[in-house]
């Protein structure tokens, strides 16, 4: 019972700091003229969006570091190296998504990093992880629970925590275009995580990023106060890129890849629609579909907005059941 109850006291901190935070937040953002500038090919419906406040990630990055110093000093949770680790790559990506979102505002067109520049930055911080990771005693192990199988993939395993972490960052900046779509994504996968994490006692500090993936996750729906349809602001690449690097590198941490592609289920088929889409106009000069990420797609078939995200949301409460059913009882 007290593990439930510091995990709900956790979520619901973060969720109110994040409310009062987008409430004083945006107006500012306004003010400040940071509007997000819509791609002329993404469609009509999207033009009355060109002028919404982006770096809406500040809203439920800063409530949530606000919450852990709460947390910390009424003695609700440890500062541990592993949660030192988490906190490092969601600072860290939070940054890059940050320089990006700025240069965007700053020549006001949708044009910030360039794709080498962001995915170099990506791996850099990835690196750091990984150094970082290893040189705590960590070995370079693939953990399939449901089996009590480790297969010791040595020197490759740097390359797969690589991939996790560029991955799981480009998967939710892509996925985040439509209201309210990457958010909800989010918070759904960062629940799994929290109730995943709870039964991974041989963790150094495990209850603490526990505790963290629950701040995060109410964070995250207070965001979602303002971010659902109609939007009031958005979160831009300061809070794509950090919920992508956050979630995966507490996946590996937790050694729970497997239990993560699957709760991360949606976002990968996000993803997948790009790759198809750009191999096949590459290769064979045809469209798979109408217009990539998938949500765009359903878009040009005459869905509503609303609609598209409700089915997203769905298919993702689905996966992250899915993925706690497969992470704590298998």
């Amino acid at each position: 019972m007290f593990v439930l109850t510091k995990s709900i006291l956790a979520l619901m901190i973060g969720f109110i700091i994040s409310v009062i935070m987008g409430y004083f937040m945006i107006p500012l953002l306004k003010k400040l003229n940071v509007g997000q500038r819509i791609s002329v090919f993404v469609g009509e419906s999207h033009k009355k969006k060109n002028g919404i406040p982006t770096v809406g990630g500040l809203i439920f990055i800063i409530p949530t570091f606000i919450t852990i110093l709460i947390m910390y000093f009424t003695g609700k949770i440890n500062i541990n190296s592993n949660l030192l680790i988490v906190l490092f790559v969601f600072v860290a990506y939070a940054i890059l998504g940050f320089i990006d979102d700025v240069m965007k505002l700053r020549r006001k067109q949708n044009e910030g990093l360039t794709e080498i520049q962001k995915l170099f930055g990506q791996v850099i911080i990835a690196v750091v992880f990984f150094y970082i990771y290893m040189k705590s005693g960590s070995e370079p192990l693939l953990w399939i629970h449901a089996f009590d199988l480790k297969v010791d993939v040595g020197w490759l395993y740097g390359f797969f925590i690589l991939f996790m972490l560029v991955a799981s960052s480009n998967a939710v900046n892509i996925t985040d275009g439509l209201d309210g779509l990457a958010g909800g994504l989010s918070f759904i996968v960062a629940l799994v995580l929290g109730i995943i994490t709870w039964s991974t006692d041989w963790l150094a500090g495990y209850q603490d990023i526990a505790i963290f993936c629950f701040i995060l996750s109410g964070s995250v729906l207070g965001f979602l106060v303002y971010n659902t349809y109609p939007a009031k602001v958005f979160m831009g690449d300061t809070g794509s890129l950090a919920l992508g690097g956050v979630l995966a590198a507490i996946a590996i941490l937790t050694r729970r890849e497997i239990t993560f592609a699957v709760a991360m289920g949606v976002f990968i088929v996000e993803t997948l629609s790009v790759i198809i889409q750009v191999f096949s106009i590459f290769v064979f000069k045809k469209k798979v579909f109408l217009m990539t990420p998938l949500h765009h797609n359903f878009e040009k078939l005459g869905w509503k907005e609303q609609d598209i995200v409700k089915l997203f949301w769905i298919c993702g409460l689905i996966l992250g059941t899915a993925a706690v059913v497969y992470g704590a009882w298998l």
